[in-house]
């Protein structure tokens, strides 16, 4: 079962933001997920990143199919940094972790660590909980907008055979699809190019992390991961 505050169309994206196209800061997804979170505490280690290291983790990535350009890491709190917590849980190492409340998303490690990301989630209303896994993962998704959102805003019909993927596009470089029981939920982790939504709720219940960080997850993250979102 799905627990969601609110309804929302995949791919949707804010309806006051498209004069140029797709700002990614006001890219919304949604709709559905189920039931189950955990109440899972994690605590900060005294190791995170200076703004020099990040200025290092989050630098320009020239190798990719469409080269990623540095972060503007002043744009960005420095306790949404990657970073190696403590957080105990009972989940297996590798699980993904999302906490939306405090703008989180962990994966588990090994000896009671987890790796922690600073994200984008769910805007008000459009929140969601509850455990899912990753159905399917790509490397710079297409992505198509629905037919509601083509409905209220008719200048992405042009998008409706699919937008390629690339900087412009809402996914992102890497895309984790979050399933229920063989069903894709329409829900996504993917990755975000703007530092300023780190640390807010912009979606329909879609989660973002910085591109450089979104890439250090993906990698490590196969198939059939289990994923489990807290309540907000």
């Amino acid at each position: 079962m799905i627990s969601n505050g609110g309804t929302a169309d995949a791919g949707k994206i804010n309806e006051t933001a498209l004069p140029g196209l797709l700002n990614r800061r006001s890219f919304v997804l949604g709709s559905a997920a189920g039931i189950g979170a955990l109440g899972l505490a994690g605590c900060v280690t005294s190791d995170g990143m200076s703004l020099a290291e990040a200025k290092l983790a989050y630098g320009p990535v020239p190798d990719e199919k469409f080269p990623i350009p540095a972060v503007d890491v002043s744009k960005v709190d420095p306790k949404y940094f990657r970073r190696t917590v403590r957080y105990d849980t009972n989940e297996a190492p590798g699980t993904i972790i999302v906490d939306p409340a405090n703008y989180y998303v962990y994966r588990i490690e090994d000896d009671g660590n987890a790796t922690r990301y600073g994200a984008n989630v769910g805007r008000d209303g459009f929140r969601w909980s509850g455990d899912a896994y990753v159905g399917r993962k790509a490397e710079w998704p297409t992505w198509t907008p629905p037919k509601e959102m083509i409905r209220r805003q008719p200048e992405a019909a042009k998008y409706a055979g699919g937008m390629p993927g690339g900087l412009d596009n809402p996914l992102g470089a890497r895309t984790l699809y979050l399933y229920q029981n063989g069903a894709y939920t329409l829900y996504t982790i993917y990755a975000s190019s703007d530092p300023e939504s780190i640390g807010n709720g912009v979606t329909s219940g879609c989660v973002g992390l910085l591109s450089q960080d979104m890439i250090h997850l993906y990698e490590r993250t196969p198939v059939k991961t289990k994923v489990v979102v807290l309540p907000a």
